[in-house]
């Protein structure tokens, strides 16, 4: 009976040994997948979208009132459209603005922008070539600031020169503008008259073109004697500011509605 009792306790540590873990676990790796920089998914071709910037050149772009790309000023570094600060401001001695070398009507435009410390820039739409005349003078305009040092985010009234506004007229709200040296997702909206700004996945503001109320505002504003500001253009350009500050842009893309 003892010589049994011992077969049956080998029997039971055996199959304890046998069923011990050996310790090596085997793990799934999870990983989040990043949407990839200028390039479109194939959810968005199917919807309409196209690319506006490939990441590699300037192809379908031009300065503001020339025939070719600035040859200084601008510069296209680590998939980005970079304009290269020049330290005067305004006074600028680089590039000039540039444009999207086709006019668009009824569209959405999403894209991203990083500013420098203290820097600025904008995104003009449905602006006009007029020889002798700055683009932002037919040409409302998406502000790009960095928030906490530019003196434009003192000035003007309410806010309506931070980041995201339209430039002197309507602040952004909520203003959730990031800090310079981050990227800000942007979509500007312009269908029959209406504008609408996003900024960072919110709706910032909206207004609506050569209404009563649009003429009102710009009749209390810096822009009250400027006609092609007022009498803003149904179709136009898409440009991107070269205010004397490093800038850089990428995932340009728009569709046209």
């Amino acid at each position: 009976m003892k010589f049994i009792k011992y077969i049956f306790i080998f029997v039971i540590i055996t199959s304890m040994i046998s069923c011990k873990p050996t310790g090596k676990i085997s793990k799934t790796k999870i990983t989040k997948a990043k949407a990839e920089i200028n390039k479109l998914s194939q959810a968005e071709i199917n919807d309409g979208w196209v690319l506006l910037f490939d990441g590699e050149s300037n192809k379908g772009f031009r300065g503001y009132n020339k025939e070719a790309f600035p040859e200084k000023g601008w510069e296209i570094i680590d998939g980005t459209l970079h304009c290269i600060g020049s330290g005067k401001g305004e006074a600028g001695g680089g590039g000039g603005d540039i444009i999207i070398d086709k006019k668009y009507k009824n569209f959405e435009l999403s894209l991203e922008w990083k500013i420098s410390e203290g820097g600025n820039s904008g995104i003009f739409y449905l602006a006009q070539e007029v020889k002798g005349q700055p683009i932002y003078k037919s040409s409302p305009e998406m502000q790009v600031l960095d928030n906490a040092k530019h003196l434009d985010a003192r000035l003007g009234k309410d806010g309506n020169r931070q980041a995201g506004a339209l430039y002197d007229l309507i602040p952004a709200v909520p203003q959730n503008a990031k800090k310079a040296g981050e990227w800000n997702q942007v979509k500007i909206l312009v269908y029959n008259g209406t504008v609408v700004h996003w900024m960072n996945g919110e709706n910032v503001l909206e207004y609506h073109l050569w209404t009563a109320d649009w003429k009102e505002m710009c009749a209390n504003s810096k822009f009250k004697d400027w006609d092609d500001f007022i009498n803003t253009a149904e179709e136009g350009y898409i440009g991107l500011q070269d205010h004397g500050d490093d800038v850089w842009y990428r995932n340009i893309k728009i569709k046209e509605m």
